[in-house]
């Protein structure tokens, strides 16, 4: 029986963890939630000991075809990062049934030369060695070379192992499993052809290279009737943002920061902490190629490759994209708040008495179709803090449909009060309008001004300012924008933003993706966030009354800014 705490995967995580190897935040935080696991101390998941000392039997089957270990078992080869993704997505399983996998969806973002589809294709012999007779293996890339490259490797390894060659029928379109009648398909990427195929185990390869998520949805709708289901996503970073990878890196962000429930999924994310300073900085190096760690070779190639980016601008944004895994852009897109600086400002709803107080409204009123926010914000004036009551609205028709689009639970949203649906197919205006005109006499409060964008929120500052309100407009420029996107940062940074507990706002920050213009002015981009971001611009155009206020200390009259 293994020896636990001598196991290549239980040393790699306790490593992470001990900081004796230099690993990003989001692999930090993903070792963390598999520490107890491991430990056996959790209540609903173990780690299968046996299992994995059959798949270490196994492993010592297979040898090395080719590369610096070549003719070594692979079992000898492996690194820690490698040996931690196979024995956490095959081994952790439910404590009361330890033929239940917990993990169905593994995310692997690593940047290019670390081994991902030599990874990729030991996880795949070792499940047509352990899975149920007549799985099925898939494979999709961008295109038939990419797809079939982990066809190429599972040869390789196979006809290198002596122990393996006899096991497996070798086609040209497939490959088969003798023992279990098992069999892997690389597939070409179509966008209307995946359908109809009923995958035990897929990989989804450069993701980032792909034009939407299809290939993923396609494989996963047809795992609905498997037990044991697993699809494995992988990519490294690619130059664009607006990429189906970097949603499923985020929603796995947003897994890890425990802003989503999600325990099907397992994400090693190997991309930087520091996503600046690459010149110079080698921990993005260490950070983004885990197997440069082991691999002193690997090291040496990549900084010599980050010398002739740092000398050749036109080799640049390939090294930084791919060797760094950072989105390079020059002087471009940013994560806005990070959601870990955010909670701590947290408050519970009702612990801070609105009575009284004097609050400044920013309203973000999207398309009819999409979603829309409201923000009460109330300055307190001895702590220098500012209180925030958020609300958020979607259209009671589309919930289900954007339930599934951007992958959030938009009924428990709903039933926690985060946020409200109104409407049917859209929004409605009147209800949300109601809201704004009832919050004096809801909460006691007096509004002194209106923020609203013109884009789609006219009509309704015309109706508040019937109503004797004072509205403004504030434009959505980053000469207006800058200065209140800023402030915020620095309010929650130093825990003087307050809010109502609302996770769907903490969900909008996690989104919010900033760009800088040519005077360097930084503001929230909303084309460049990676999800819904209302609430954070309802916030930002109340900031910006509140700060104009605070600068001035007059009352104002109904004007544009």
């Amino acid at each position: 029986m293994v020896k636990i705490k001598e196991h290549l995967s239980y040393k790699y995580l306790a490593d992470v963890l001990d900081g004796k190897i230099n690993a990003p935040k989001y692999v930090i935080k993903q070792c963390e939630k598999m520490r107890k696991i491991y430990d056996g101390k959790d209540k609903i998941y173990i780690i299968d000991w046996h299992k994995v000392d059959l798949i270490d039997g196994l492993l010592k089957l297979m040898v090395m075809p080719k590369g610096f270990n070549a003719g070594l078992t692979i079992y000898e080869s492996l690194a820690g990062f490698q040996s931690f993704f196979i024995i956490s997505m095959i081994c952790t399983v439910f404590r009361d049934d330890k033929n239940k996998r917990r993990f169905k969806k593994a995310l692997l973002e690593i940047c290019r030369k670390n081994g991902k589809t030599f990874l990729i294709a030991i996880i795949f012999i070792l499940l047509f060695l352990l899975e149920p007779q007549f799985s099925d293996f898939y494979s999709v890339a961008p295109d038939g070379a990419i797809s079939r490259q982990i066809k190429d490797m599972i040869e390789q390894i196979i006809f290198s192992s002596p122990a393996l060659t006899d096991k497996f029928t070798i086609r040209r379109d497939h490959i088969l499993s003798k023992l279990n009648k098992s069999k892997f398909i690389p597939l070409n990427y179509s966008n209307i052809r995946l359908e109809s195929r009923l995958p035990s185990v897929f990989v989804v390869d450069e993701v980032g290279a792909l034009p939407n998520n299809y290939a993923i949805e396609a494989m996963e709708s047809g795992q609905l009737t498997i037990k044991n289901k697993l699809g494995c996503v992988i990519s490294t970073k690619y130059p664009k943002i607006d990429n189906p990878f970097e949603d499923e890196v985020e929603y796995a962000k947003k897994v890890l920061d425990g802003l989503i429930d999600d325990d099907g999924l397992f994400a090693l994310l190997y991309e930087p902490d520091d996503t600046k300073n690459w010149e110079s900085n080698d921990d993005i190096l260490k950070q983004a190629n885990p197997l440069a760690l082991v691999v002193d070779d690997i090291m040496q190639n990549l900084k010599k490759k980050r010398q002739i980016a740092i000398e050749v601008p036109s080799k640049r944004e390939n090294f930084v994209t791919k060797h760094c895994n950072i989105i390079y852009q020059g002087v471009g897109t940013e994560s806005y708040i990070d959601v870990q600086n955010l909670y701590p400002n947290r408050i519970y709803t009702g612990e801070f008495d609105w009575e009284g107080r004097e609050v400044f409204v920013g309203i973000d009123f999207a398309l009819t179709t999409d979603n829309c926010s409201i923000v009460m914000l109330a300055y307190d004036k001895a702590t220098d803090t500012v209180y925030s009551k958020n609300f958020a609205f979607i259209p009671d028709g589309r919930i289900e449909q954007k339930t599934v689009i951007e992958k959030l639970d938009y009924k428990e949203m709903i039933k926690q009060g985060y946020c409200m649906a109104c409407g049917d197919d859209v929004v409605d205006y009147l209800f949300m309008e109601d809201i704004v005109l009832h919050l004096e006499e809801k909460y006691g409060v007096t509004v002194n001004q209106i923020g609203y964008d013109r884009y789609n929120a006219l009509s309704s500052a015309q109706k508040f300012t019937e109503a004797g309100y004072v509205t403004v407009e504030v434009k959505q420029t980053s000469a207006v924008l800058h200065r209140p996107t800023k402030w915020l940062e620095e309010l929650i940074l130093n825990g003087k933003y307050k809010y109502e507990e609302n996770r769907l706002l903490e969900i909008n920050f996690a989104n919010a993706r900033c760009n800088y213009d040519s005077n360097l002015n930084r503001f929230v981009n909303k084309k460049r966030s990676t999800g819904k971001i209302d609430m954070v611009v309802a916030n930002i155009i109340a900031l910006c009354l509140l700060q104009i206020h605070l600068d001035s200390q007059i009352t104002w009259v109904s004007q544009s800014i």
